[in-house]
């Protein structure tokens, strides 16, 4: 009787669990079993695992074999098993020393002629077996820069099953083909965006890379709404612009993630955890720096918004976005059902899906940016005689956004149609994209000093309570904003969200605290009324 056993990782969402994968030969029928609640990929693995050891030289033992994950009662799911498999196999046959491979993790899928292909989660698959007190992990040769991202594990990159052989076995190490690195790997082709490989808008771009994307410079006019953006990013606060076809609310969308500053080392992991998940991880790209946008179709089902699936649930667009900017364009086109899912992840910053399987939890703290036409026709304004549209119509059209989704939105902006002189004016434009990056990577300084020894990072997620006992504003600044509250034009959650706004803008004047001007400009971005406040930051102050 022969018996081994190596260590592999399934992940729930993105966290992994260490599994260790015990292979035992008896004397009998040749057969193969596999036990511990494996799905259907994970079942297919004996057909591919005989047929790689076979490719790879080596001889598949005609004993009755049981492989077995522990522990048993979880879910095991994905082809990333069977290089654990293939070694365990071959260490209860004894053509690899079973003492070896005890405190090894191994990830990765076989090809038939034993070549080892990339799977998903490798980052996160690594951190559990690090959090576990493992420092040995095997991968694909692939994935082995995005595994070395784990500090204090020793990563042993192999291409095929027959190297990994060599190595365990103190043998010379043969020399595998690379193959045209040129073309997609098939396992990941189609992936390359959420849901099922179509193009809904999401990349990675920021502050880092600003000059090589597009430039706040081009968009003209839109003073508001620049300021509103520019806002945005400095406190993560969520923004809402309304205005017709063409204004320019895409093209300022588009530019929001390429002011917000690189992300830090623990939201770099995070961030590339979630996507490596995904499937979207870049190969030559491991570890994700810069802010992800995504910008979903407006006929995204609320599963593709939140995440899902079936047996194996996927991150969603606001797992995708965790850290960048979730936007939204043509808002009151998504069903109300998905637009109404979003208000857990705004309010929380995570996800939970349910399923008969277990509880999935996703990482979901984003910048979400909404656009919207004011009518049907889009042409419907205060000085606008162009519009066709019957009231009702566009009453119906603008309550698609239910209250308590705008009621979690920082700051509404009306994006005004640009004029003539405005687009044929010769001359300076407005500020670009590096300047307003600087400005506001100034105002987070500014905000993560104020907010150290805390577990808040921004102004959006101070809770309401701290700020009016700990940070509070200039002595009389809240009145204007606290009238509001009792004419019944904001809520409770609305004076907060002003008050936040209003920190924000300070920081990005350099003022110490808020003062009546700030609280002022802040009121007038979240209620979306004009109050006569010079939009440009620290004007008239």
């Amino acid at each position: 009787m022969g018996f081994a056993r190596t260590c592999s990782v399934t992940l729930v969402g993105v966290e992994g669990v260490v599994v260790e994968v015990q292979a035992d030969l008896e004397p009998g029928v040749a057969a193969f079993t596999l036990v511990g609640l494996p799905d259907k990929s994970l079942t297919e693995s004996r057909d591919r695992v005989r047929a790689a050891v076979v490719n790879s030289g080596g001889e598949w033992p005609q004993k009755k074999l049981t492989v077995g994950l522990s522990p048993a009662s979880v879910p095991k799911a994905g082809s990333g098993f069977d290089l654990a498999v293939a070694c365990a196999v071959l260490g209860a046959a004894e053509r690899i020393d079973p003492r070896v491979l005890g405190d090894i993790v191994m990830i990765g899928e076989l090809g038939l002629d034993g070549r080892v292909r990339p799977v998903r989660g490798i980052l996160p698959a690594v951190l559990a077996a690090a959090d576990a007190g493992y420092e040995q992990v095997v991968v694909p040769e692939c994935a082995a820069a995005e595994a070395s991202l784990v500090p204090g594990v020793s990563v042993l990159g192999v291409r095929s099953l027959r190297q990994l052989i060599a190595v365990l076995t103190d043998e010379p190490v043969p020399e595998e083909d690379a193959g045209d690195r040129t073309r997609p790997d098939p396992l990941l082709a189609g992936l390359r965006a959420p849901g099922t490989g179509a193009d809904t808008g999401m990349h990675g771009v920021g502050a880092a890379s600003h000059d090589q994307g597009p430039d706040f410079a081009d968009v003209v006019g839109q003073l508001a709404a620049r300021t509103a953006v520019e806002v945005a990013a400095a406190g993560g606060h969520h923004l809402f612009l309304e205005g017709p076809p063409g204004a320019g609310k895409t093209m300022l969308a588009e530019r929001l993630p390429s002011i917000l500053p690189p992300l830090d080392r623990q939201a770099s992991l995070e961030v590339t955890a979630v996507h490596s998940v995904a499937g979207l991880l870049p190969v030559d790209k491991p570890l994700i720096d810069t802010a992800p946008y995504c910008a979903p179709h407006h006929s995204a089902t609320m599963q593709a918004l939140v995440g899902g699936g079936g047996a194996t649930v996927r991150p969603g667009a606001v797992s995708l976005s965790h850290r960048g900017v979730l936007f939204l364009d043509e808002t009151p086109e998504f069903s109300g059902k998905a637009l109404d899912a979003l208000r857990q992840p705004l309010e929380s910053g995570h996800v939970v899906i349910a399923r008969s399987a277990g509880v999935v939890r996703f990482p979901a703290r984003f910048l979400m940016v909404l656009a919207a036409n004011p009518c049907p026709c889009g042409r419907f304004s205060q000085t606008n005689e162009q519009c066709e549209c019957p009231p009702s119509a566009i009453r119906r059209y603008q309550a698609r956004l239910s209250g308590p989704l705008l009621d979690r939105v920082d700051l509404r902006v009306e994006v005004d149609r640009v004029t003539r002189d405005e687009l044929t004016a010769v001359g300076a434009r407005g500020d670009t994209t590096a300047t307003v990056a600087d400005r506001v990577r100034a105002a987070r300084d500014r905000a993560a000093a104020r907010l150290a020894g805390t577990p808040w990072r921004t102004n959006s997620e101070v809770p309401g309570r701290e700020l009016r006992s700990r940070w509070h504003a200039a002595p009389g600044a809240m009145d204007g904003a606290e009238r509001s509250l009792e004419r019944g034009m904001l809520t409770a959650r609305g004076l907060d969200r002003v008050l936040r706004v209003a920190w924000t803008v300070a920081d990005l004047a350099g003022h110490e605290r808020p003062g009546a001007a700030d609280v002022a400009l802040a009121l007038q971005l979240r209620t979306g009324v004009p109050r006569g406040v010079p939009m440009a930051i620290g004007a008239g102050v």
